[in-house]
């Protein structure tokens, strides 16, 4: 029996953003006989876009993400300063109030706790009043946990959804446009087209630390929209993020061994090393909760999981260290140049990390964009674990 201070359930699900958001809505969605509680003291969703091909999520899986987008576009264009390119693949959004509407939408009255919680047990989460809730499951969404052992660069953004008097005259989405003054490392500008007269413009860095000027970008978003010939007359929105580009880093410094408390999402080390996306894992992980909170080695088999997901980006942490240590900032745009004159099923493959041997032999082979020199040395000091 709960402690006067306390209450009880079956799941408590600390953290909710997206992986917390999915996971609760999945649970309700398919383990009706559940108590589930989700505890998040600010917004549920955040202010986040989240956008995915299609080819990221398992079809198996759609059902929980489809009810969710709310834009939706058959392809999308790049530009570099040597060429524009359109890529036939589709690509999604959706926003953390999306999430936020799905969840209260299922979320029964209580269940969602909005407090801090300070201390998290595999069977319990205390909270910052005093207080305590017991449960058969806790499981960590906090989202970027302690980094201190990887080694990593950062992606780092400021995003305005822009209101355009007249229109943008933007049909799909630009994910990349490099044509822009490379300051910081590489720099591109994201477009997304919400309707006639509304796009999402997102200013984009991989750069070496997580320092991020927002003045500084809001400007240069105001300027990126002058040269479009945009006449803005409202800032609907905005958001920032840093995204971890994670270079080299044993999966323990991420969720140590001893830490029996379950973890999804990015806590867990569930994300693209070179992207920083998590949706796909997230959406992947959440559909497969309802089947495993059965076990009572929950965190050790999503532990488990992660810790092969982490295995599998090996890869990519290769290419994010060649990215970093062996092209200098303001030539970091060649690599993503070359690597989009490649095919939309290799690229398609990239973004899902699930590249093939074929794939990866593909990426790396040619001339490099970066000296050979500074590759070399670059590899020599990969850590391959």
């Amino acid at each position: 029996m709960a402690a006067p201070d306390s209450d009880s359930c079956d799941i408590a699900i600390v953290g909710g953003g997206l992986a917390g958001g999915l996971a609760m809505l999945a649970l309700a969605r398919r383990r009706l006989d559940l108590d589930v509680r989700l505890i998040e003291p600010g917004a549920v969703g955040g202010n986040h876009i989240w956008s995915f091909f299609d080819a990221d999520i398992d079809a198996d899986d759609r059902w929980l993400v489809e009810p969710l987008i709310g834009h939706r576009w058959d392809g999308y264009d790049v530009a570099f300063p040597a060429y524009w390119r359109g890529v036939p693949m589709a690509y999604n959004s959706i926003t953390g109030e999306a999430v936020a509407e799905a969840v209260a939408a299922v979320l029964p009255a209580g269940r969602l706790i909005a407090k801090s919680a300070i201390l998290l047990a595999p069977g319990s989460v205390g909270f910052d009043d005093g207080t305590r809730l017991v449960a058969r499951h806790v499981i960590d969404a906090r989202g970027v946990g302690d980094l201190t052992g990887i080694e990593c660069g950062w992606q780092k953004f400021v995003g305005q959804a822009l209101r355009i008097e007249g229109g943008h005259g933007l049909a799909r989405p630009v994910v990349m446009d490099a044509t822009v003054e490379q300051i910081g490392g590489y720099r591109f500008v994201y477009c997304l087209p919400f309707d006639a007269e509304t796009v999402f413009v997102e200013d984009t860095y991989y750069s070496d630390d997580a320092a991020l000027d927002v003045a500084a970008v809001r400007e240069r978003i105001a300027a990126y929209a002058a040269a479009q010939g945009w006449n803005v007359t409202e800032v609907e929105r905005e958001e920032t993020g840093w995204l971890p580009v994670v270079m080299a880093g044993d999966f323990d410094a991420v969720w140590p061994e001893e830490d029996g408390v379950a973890r999804i999402g990015v806590r867990a080390g569930l994300f693209h090393a070179t992207t920083g996306y998590s949706l796909p894992d997230a959406v992947c992980t959440a559909a497969a909760l309802p089947w495993m909170v059965d076990r009572p080695d929950l965190g050790a088999a999503l532990r488990k999981g992660a810790a092969r997901a982490w295995r599998r980006q090996r890869f990519y942490r290769m290419l994010d260290a060649m990215l970093f240590r062996a092209a200098a900032p303001e030539e970091r745009y060649r690599i993503f140049e070359r690597f989009y004159r490649l095919s939309p099923g290799l690229i398609a493959r990239f973004y899902a990390g699930a590249s093939t041997a074929r794939d990866k032999l593909r990426i790396l082979s040619g001339k490099p964009p970066v000296p050979i020199g500074r590759a070399l040395a670059a590899l020599a000091r990969f850590d391959w674990r």
